[in-house]
């Protein structure tokens, strides 16, 4: 009997593990690569899951997440001098634009405009030191135990850092939220400054959204010393997976889709 169990068990494990190649997943050119199915709760591959790396925009994640969970979505937000004051990517605010809350974090979220990022942070916390207080209290409350955040954007600045399995902690938190969820698979978004006639445009980065019909997010990103980061999900028939790719030198496009059809498509 205890054989026999044992030889089911087996059996399933190697079913599970077919899913994926983790050969040509070992050759890749990547700091860090998690991969796991969120319906079976099973890590299918696991590089480098506890080194700390710098987050870039995928921090953003944890910024939308405060701003959506705090309710207020149409809330009414006025531009100040110093919501504009960053680079590179912006929506190109101006001082005294008012826009509405839930505009902001889908620029945030689909183009990772980081005016919108920062008027998020200083509108929800009062100060933007104060909101990147609120950001590592709710990393800690979901488990993000190596994860330190010093700004709202993912700048590469001093003490901002988190590991790929702290990332992955968020995106699974994350994808809990309804609105989270039908924010962070939009490809494009337009939107106005309620007291002027000035429209603004906020379009994804994420070409997964373009080139695999199963992709529903999440987030990208990008600095000098990040590299080309992704956290990606895609679903089909029931199936789920989530994907946490860091610095990838190759292209984390076709990377990451290839992941999808193999766990998909199994």
């Amino acid at each position: 009997m205890v054989k026999h169990l044992c030889a089911l068990l087996l059996g399933f494990s190697l079913t599970l593990n077919a899913q994926i190649d983790k050969n040509e997943l070992n050759k890749l050119e990547v700091e860090a690569l998690l991969v796991k199915d969120m319906t079976s709760k099973q890590m299918l591959y696991s590089k480098e899951p506890f080194k700390e790396v710098q987050p870039a925009s995928l921090t953003k994640v944890m910024t939308v997440l405060l701003a959506i969970e705090q309710g207020k979505l149409n809330r009414p937000v006025t531009i100040t001098r110093e919501m504009t004051k960053v680079e590179p990517t912006i929506a190109g605010y101006r001082r005294g634009d008012v826009i509405i809350l839930e505009d902001l974090i889908k620029a945030t979220m689909i183009k990772s405009d980081n005016d919108a990022a920062k008027a998020i942070a200083i509108t929800i916390g009062g100060s933007e030191e104060r909101f990147v207080e609120m950001m590592n209290a709710k990393a800690r409350a979901i488990g993000m135990t190596h994860t330190s955040f010093t700004n709202p954007c993912g700048y590469d600045t001093k003490g901002h850092y988190s590991t790929p399995k702290d990332l992955l902690k968020m995106a699974e938190y994350a994808i809990k939220n309804r609105k989270f969820n039908e924010i962070s698979k939009m490809n494009e978004h337009r939107y106005r400054a309620l007291n002027k006639n000035r429209e603004f445009y906020a379009y994804t980065h994420n070409r997964l959204l373009n080139r695999y019909q199963y992709a529903v997010g999440i987030k990208t990103g990008y600095t000098a010393k990040a590299g080309p980061c992704l956290i990606a999900r895609a679903k089909k028939d029931g199936k789920d997976c989530v994907i946490v790719m860091m610095n990838a030198k190759g292209d984390r496009w076709k990377t990451a889709k290839n992941i999808f059809e193999q766990v998909l498509e199994s």
